[in-house]
């Protein structure tokens, strides 16, 4: 019996884009509906940036039109997809996915249901993160593409009535960022310093450390320079690798910096920023030691001096004001660890950002009891401050939770991810996906060695360095890597894909009724039918046995209840109405019973 994972009605394979979003005549293996006048990939010594607008205003407006008006306050309950595009789709061919290779597949996401895409960042960067070490907050780097490139991708997706969010990274920068090398070239004295965290170092040479804070990559926090006449100098704050210096928030010049790239951004029509370590802008004053090693363990879970500082909410303040001077309803998202729901909450007072990302949630136990703890300390908190809550499982940083919530046992962690995703989906507020999850990828966790580019993987206390896994290209379709990755069947892929991916691809689990992404755009589907899903603050528990979660939803229209059996065993309930999504086949019921299978979600009709 599949009644729980019916397709929509409609539903077409999309590796592709459908003909209905190509112009007439156009090869859709070709991306033929590349808009007029968008630039090729720029060369390595071409300036990306664009000429000075005239008309950024206008053109803000009429872009934010084509979403603004669908519904007040769309991120409440919007479904956001995180796309991570060097490893998203490959255009042209070079292994990297690109701008381009976006463009062409949001189709899919349109078909998969979602409300908006988030891009993780595409700046020009030398990559020594990943893209998160900055040199260049208004180009494009050209592994990516252009600028041009971007402006398509924002024109289509509004087109096909997505929002486009882009990830913004205030709290360090590039080492080759055109401040910090200038900062070096001049040495001792210069301006450009203030703009950093330049210290003396301590003991008889400076040849200590300023304190004793920590890389989250690994090793100290700081790194030493050598002034221009090649003696040994200052040093310089990165809480993440050296070739991430962190700024200065206390000078001027960075807010006003700040302030006109979001202007830039907002003018070419983006909806939001995702704000990266967004409680780390501001240091503690004297950059006072923390007294002890280890400081990793304490992220988001105890005060620390260079995060989730009281200082970082006039800066939001200001951001919020830029945003707000914008048509369509421009949005804010926080990426912040911190000790507590309540100070998460902090962040999102009304003239604050509009979301932050609860990664209390995300680290929450397959466990009914923690589960339900979770939930409700994060709807209690955002309450007060009358913020939508946000659920997400997976991201760019973090294993996968088909891994994740995996007991030695790749099918249990599989079926424990299906029902956590509608739980998740069924819960008030915002949820976020990670590219792939709707594909049920599990973690990659044999790469070699030698093709690991997470930054902290070789500098051994900090993270534990294997991100890599969780960012391995996605398989779009064919029997072998790249799997429709790129245009070329063998070509490369930036990262190797396992050998047995070929059934997890979309194209072989489109159509098929018991396949993750099935069950993906079924939910999405029954989520935007369901008024009671999604928006409000608030569940309604019901009595369940122990390891069950069991809660309702209500709106005028009629409700849902979701029933989670977090078990290693089956377990008949009374069935309350009719299946509307389960993810897993249901057996059919026998005297008003439903036996639901271990780690199984349940939506029913009541």
């Amino acid at each position: 019996m599949t009644e729980h994972l019916a397709a929509p009605p409609g539903t077409a394979p999309t590796d592709l884009p459908a003909a209905s979003d190509l112009p007439a005549g156009a090869d859709p293996s070709a991306g033929a509906d590349r808009p007029a006048g968008a630039a090729q990939d720029a060369g390595p010594d071409q300036d990306t940036r664009p000429a000075q607008r005239t008309d950024s205003a206008p053109k803000a407006a009429s872009r934010s039109a084509a979403t603004g008006g669908r519904h007040r306050d769309w991120w409440r309950d919007a479904v956001i997809y995180q796309v991570y595009p060097r490893s998203f789709a490959d255009a042209d061919g070079d292994g990297m996915g690109d701008l381009e290779g976006v463009r062409r597949r949001l189709p899919y996401l349109r078909d998969l249901g979602v409300d908006a895409v988030w891009l993780s960042p595409f700046y020009a960067s030398p990559q020594a993160d990943a893209g998160y070490d900055v040199a260049d907050y208004r180009a494009i780097d050209p592994m990516f593409g252009t600028i041009a490139d971007a402006e398509a991708v924002i024109d289509r997706a509004h087109a096909l009535d997505l929002r486009v969010i882009v990830d913004l990274v205030p709290n360090h920068c590039s080492d080759q960022h055109a401040w910090f090398r200038r900062a070096l070239r001049e040495g001792p004295g210069s301006a450009l310093r203030d703009r950093f965290h330049f210290r003396p170092g301590k003991g008889p040479d400076g040849q200590l450390p300023p304190n004793d804070w920590e890389s989250i990559f690994g090793g100290p926090a700081w790194t030493r320079t050598t002034d221009p006449d090649g003696s040994p100098g200052d040093w310089y704050l990165h809480l993440f690798a050296p070739e991430q210096p962190d700024f200065n928030w206390d000078h001027p010049a960075v807010h006003d910096e700040f302030r006109s790239i979001l202007r830039f951004w907002l003018d070419l029509g983006i909806d939001g920023f995702r704000i990266d370590v967004a409680h780390g802008l501001v240091k503690a004053a004297g950059l006072p030691d923390v007294g002890h090693s280890g400081q990793l363990k304490l992220l988001g879970n105890e005060p620390l001096p260079f995060f989730d500082q009281d200082g970082v909410h006039a800066v939001y303040r200001s951001w919020r004001a830029v945003l707000d001077e914008y048509p369509g309803q421009r949005i804010g998202v926080a990426e912040a660890w911190t000790p507590s729901a309540e100070r998460t909450a902090r962040y999102l007072r009304p003239d604050e950002l509009h979301q932050a990302f609860n990664f209390h949630f995300l680290a929450a136990e397959w466990d009914a009891a923690a589960l339900r703890t979770v939930i409700d300390a994060s709807l209690d908190a955002m309450r007060p401050v009358g913020a939508a809550t946000t659920w997400v499982l997976s991201n760019h940083d973090v294993v996968r939770h088909a891994t994740r919530y995996a007991d030695q046992d790749p099918g249990q962690g599989l079926r424990r991810a299906r029902a956590a995703t509608l739980l998740m989906l069924a819960l008030p507020g915002s949820a976020y996906l990670y590219q792939g999850e709707e594909l049920g990828l599990p973690e990659v966790t044999d790469l070699p060695d030698e093709v690991r580019q997470d930054p902290s993987f070789r500098r051994g206390t900090g993270q534990d360095g294997l991100r890599d896994g969780c960012r391995v290209p996605l398989p779009w379709s064919g029997g072998a890597p790249p799997y429709g990755f790129g245009p070329e069947p063998g070509g490369p892929s930036w990262l190797p894909q396992p050998a047995d991916w070929a059934a997890l691809s979309v194209a072989a689990q489109t159509g098929d009724p018991l396949s993750t992404l099935e069950l993906y755009r079924r939910a999405l589907t029954v989520r935007r039918e369901q008024p009671a899903l999604g928006a409000g603050d608030a569940v309604q528990w019901l009595p369940a046995p122990d390891g069950v979660l069991s809660f309702q939803r209500t709106a005028p229209q009629g409700s849902v209840q979701c029933t989670v059996n977090t078990t290693a065993r089956p377990i008949a309930l009374p069935e309350p109405g009719p299946v509307l999504v389960s993810s897993a086949e249901l057996a059919p019921a026998a005297g008003g019973l439903r036996e639901l299978p271990a780690d199984t979600a349940v939506w029913w009709a009541v």
